[in-house]
This record gives C-alpha cells, sequence and structure tokens, in this order.
C-alpha cells in the first residue's frame, strides 16, 4: 500500500530570526512549530510522511530543517532555499544536494514585487543548476505570476516543477476566470504538477468543501489526478482550518476519483515527483 504524504508542511522557530513575514500579528503562527506539534495530527490522520518546506529565504533555514529531518524519520525530504541572485550560490546547491533529503529549493516568488523576477536572464545558473542535480523547482506563486511560469517552464521543460497551493486563487473574490484560464495552460503545455494545498487559507472564514469544489474540479480536468500533490500546508492551515478537517475535506472534493486516483493524489504522485524513494 502506498504510504499517505504530506508533501507541504512547515516547522519554524521565531526566535531563530529570519522569518521576515512572520510577525506578532500572526497569533496563533507566532510560536515554534515541530515535529512533536505535528507528529500526533499525522498519526490520527494516516498520513505517514511528510515533505518539509522551506519558510524562510536563508541557507541557514535550510541547513536547521535537514537537522530536523535527520532528526525525524517521517520527514522524508526538504525542500529548501539558496539565493537565485547570487551566482555564487551554485556552492549552496552542490553542497545540499549531497544531503540524502534534500529535494528542492523554492524561492518566494510571492514576496517579490518584481512579477518578472522569475524570468530574469541572471538567473539561468538556478534553473540550470536544479535541473542538473534533478532537484525539483516549487513555484510559491499567485495568479498574476501564472503567464511568466509557463514562460519560464517554457524555457526550462526538462525542470521539475510544482504549483503551489495551486496559485493560491483568489476564492473569498470569487476570481476563477482569471486563475483557471493560465492553470490550464500550465497544465497543457508543461509537464508541471499541482499541488492540492493552501486553498483554505484562501477561501472565505465560512469555507466549505462544496465552496471549494469548482477550484478542485478545474484543477482535476486540467492536471489530472496523476498530476496533482496533496499537502496540508500546515501550520498554516490552522488560520482557516484544522488538519483534520482540511483532510476529510480534502477526501470529500475527491469522491469522483477512483480509489487508486486518491491514492496518487495522497502520496503516490508525491513520492513519485520528489524521488522519495520506496514508500
Amino acid at each position: 500500500m502506498t504510504l499517505r504524504i504530506d508533501a507541504h508542511q512547515h516547522f519554524w522557530n521565531p526566535a531563530r530570526g529570519d522569518y521576515g513575514w512572520l510577525t506578532p500579528e500572526l497569533q496563533t503562527l507566532y510560536r515554534p512549530f515541530s515535529p512533536d506539534d505535528l507528529e500526533l495530527l499525522i498519526e490520527e490522520a494516516g498520513v505517514g510522511g511528510t515533505v518539509l518546506v522551506q519558510a524562510a529565504p536563508t541557507v541557514e533555514e535550510t541547513e536547521y530543517m535537514l537537522g530536523l529531518a535527520d532528526a525525524t524519520d517521517w520527514v522524508l525530504g526538504v525542500v529548501g532555499w539558496v539565493d537565485f541572485n547570487d551566482p555564487k550560490h551554485i556552492a549552496h546547491v552542490d553542497r545540499l544536494a549531497r544531503h540524502k533529503k534534500l529535494k528542492g529549493f523554492r524561492p518566494m516568488i510571492q514576496d517579490i514585487p518584481d512579477v518578472d523576477w522569475m524570468l530574469k536572464p541572471e538567473l539561468d545558473w538556478a534553473f540550470r543548476c536544479l535541473v542538473a542535480h534533478d532537484l525539483a523547482f516549487d513555484a510559491l506563486v499567485r495568479p498574476e505570476h501564472l503567464d511568466n511560469l509557463l514562460a519560464l517552464l517554457t524555457r526550462y521543460p526538462d525542470l521539475r516543477a510544482v504549483v503551489d497551493h495551486a496559485a493560491k486563487p483568489r476564492i473569498r473574490a470569487g476570481a476563477f476566470d482569471e486563475w483557471a484560464g493560465p492553470m490550464a495552460r500550465i497544465a497543457r503545455e508543461t509537464d508541471a504538477k499541482c499541488k492540492l494545498s493552501g486553498l483554505v487559507t484562501e477561501a472565505s472564514a465560512n469555507w466549505s468543501a462544496e465552496s471549494l469544489q469548482p477550484y478542485v474540479d478545474h484543477l482535476l480536468e486540467v492536471f489530472g489526478p496523476g498530476r496533482l500533490i496533496w499537502g496540508s500546508d500546515w501550520p498554516v492551515c490552522t488560520l482557516a482550518s484544522s488538519y483534520q478537517r482540511w483532510v476529510d475535506a480534502t477526501e470529500e472534493l475527491l469522491t469522483s476519483c477512483s480509489a487508486g486516483e486518491r491514492l496518487a493524489i495522497f502520496g503516490g504522485n508525491a513520492a513519485s515527483f520528489y524521488r522519495l524513494g520506496a514508500v
């Protein structure tokens, strides 16, 4: 049986001082989150492994995460960070890639003011380096980035990419078409995968599975079950949902899928994409 995998979760400690976005105003999130906080939640949800994703734009945080992964059997992989703006960081990529649990990198594109940043020619070294090391590229983008993301993925057809949080559609605003069209093009014209995660924090406070269904149905239609990867976005998801509620909602959202397709979305696709080995 394929292991159920949470392909997008975070740990952090605000005392580290490198989480610029994490401020005391985010009361429920402004505290340390560690494997001890998540272990019981994933056990209750039947999740046997996770992929730990960066939350700070520092190499030091990546090393911190790899240390946590070394000490935590069920953290199967880590998506880290290097400075794509600095070609000298190729040395960090080469060094970190030797760690068996380092699976990819994620620049924090959603926080970069220049919407065209990802297409800058000076970033070529970084994308080519990811391809050379067979590392994943997590695309942390919003709908306004999707045209550029398509251009980027067309430029680097061998880049293994996944769209984080389904590109954060503006569900609260009911802005479906601005997101759906570009996502369909990315699905049709590239080999990118898409994470079924992060939707609850883009929805209204009284969200329900029914309110998310049109977005998930679109993802199922354009990407297909074989290219969707489930993740919790814990603990960010706790701003809108408990861990178990998102698990239960996802199961409801995927009722049109076969048992095998649900197994793929809940784990098999993550294992393949992130090169997690036999799980």
